[in-house]
């Protein structure tokens, strides 16, 4: 029981947002660019960025620790 509780704390964990969404009651958008993120994106992973934007970030970061190859 212990460790579904730890674990289930852990996904939760992983799925909350790390930086701060901008939204409105009109939706949530891109912290990048702008613009509005789908509602299906942001029930499934949380985004805070558009998938275009969050493909950048993630090559950028990839690229800055050496795990990136083209």
């Amino acid at each position: 029981m212990e460790a579904e509780e730890r674990e289930r704390l852990l996904a939760n964990h992983r799925n909350r947002p790390q930086e701060r969404p901008d939204q409105d009651a009109h939706g949530r958008y891109c912290l990048a660019c702008g613009i509005a993120i789908p509602p299906e994106r942001v029930a499934r992973v949380n985004a805070v960025r558009c998938v275009d934007c969050q493909h950048i970030r993630e090559k950028q970061e990839a690229t800055r620790v050496g795990r990136y190859r083209q």
